[in-house]
């Protein structure tokens, strides 16, 4: 079998290579085998590759936060899936033509669902759906805002705040992106700069906004603090700045701004599998009707890891770079 590993923490395309390693064998009690038909390249894994990630398991290593598979066998004790099913794997190292899990972790999902679509399920979905739910309790009419709207998280962010009756202000770095988030259903759409919160306050008139979602960190974070209402929320849950989160001191003591933050592994591991598998049915009916869709920019084959990952590295891209198990992904 095929198997993506790195021999050193350092320039992902560089470090990574597509290798044959001893097939993964047999389920155990209470284990899944299956076949990875597909995999993203997420940020994440280019951090993992790196060495920047909050992981760094002994070298050689197999980078892969997500991927979607199908099921080839089950082992005793397993109810929940069968072979031939569709599943998402919750365990990481899934950069590799087959994996052997814990029952828990393999996720079944329809039979029908766009693979390409399937592949990138595991976390920006569920991240999306989380931060709208977990974190302050919206009504429909709440007012959300957040910075690098133009992500595949902050374009979910809209779809999912559009079909709750929520409306969102999302900012970008740059004024072109705009149509395409209007297309999804953003009400209002802002570029980041030092002026921010009195253009939100302008472009809302005033408005209460009790949510602000951060992906940035450094001095984007006090920026949204000084947006949001009194006794607000600020849920900082990505740094592309590479900064650590800075709001002032006054927003926090004299405005009772709340500052917290959201990992997905942390708020899924609250819940019991039963109710893990029922977050990502309810995701996949939006992925089958339409409302989750993330953009895919090209498919290269496991081999092609090298060019894969440098394209998944490169600036205009149009969504998202995977790779393919056995040939192309429909």
């Amino acid at each position: 079998m095929k198997r993506i590993d790195i021999s050193d923490y350092g320039v992902p395309e560089d470090v990574a290579r597509c290798v044959e390693v001893p097939d993964v064998g047999a389920p155990g009690a209470h284990e899944v085998v299956f076949d990875v038909i597909a995999f993203p390249i997420n940020p994440a894994d280019i951090g993992f590759c790196r060495g920047g990630y909050r992981l760094r398991p002994p070298l050689p290593a197999t980078p892969g936060a997500e991927c979607v598979g199908r099921v080839v066998a089950v082992g005793e004790g397993v109810r929940h899936t069968k072979p031939g099913d569709l599943v998402i794997n919750l365990a990481r190292e899934n950069w590799a033509s087959r994996r052997r899990v814990k029952a828990d972790d393999a996720v079944p999902i329809p039979s029908g669902l766009d693979l390409r679509q399937a592949a990138m399920l595991r976390i920006n979905p569920p991240t999306a759906l989380l931060l709208l739910s977990d974190i302050v309790d919206l009504k429909p009419g709440d007012w959300v805002i957040q910075n690098v709207a133009n992500s595949a998280v902050g374009r979910l962010v809209i779809t999912l705040a559009k079909a709750r009756g929520l409306r969102t202000i999302n900012v970008t770095r740059r004024e072109d992106v705009f149509p395409d988030l209007k297309s999804l259903g953003a009400d209002i759409c802002l570029t980041d700069g030092p002026d921010l919160p009195a253009r939100v306050r302008e472009a809302t008139g005033g408005e209460a906004i009790r949510l602000a979602l951060d992906a940035v960190a450094g001095d984007a974070t006090g920026r949204m603090a000084q947006a949001i209402a009194e006794e607000g929320t600020v849920c900082t849950y990505g740094a592309m700045s590479g900064a650590n989160a800075d709001i002032p001191i006054g927003e926090i003591v004299f405005r009772g701004v709340t500052f917290t933050g959201f990992m997905l592994g942390r708020f899924l591991g609250r819940r019991a599998p039963e109710k893990i598998r029922a977050i990502y049915a309810e995701l996949a009916t939006g992925i089958a009707n339409g409302t989750i869709h993330a953009p895919v920019d090209s498919v290269y084959a496991i081999e092609d890891i090298r060019e894969a990952l440098i394209r998944a590295q490169a600036g205009g891209r149009h969504g998202k770079v995977l790779v393919s198990l056995g040939g192309a992904v429909p």
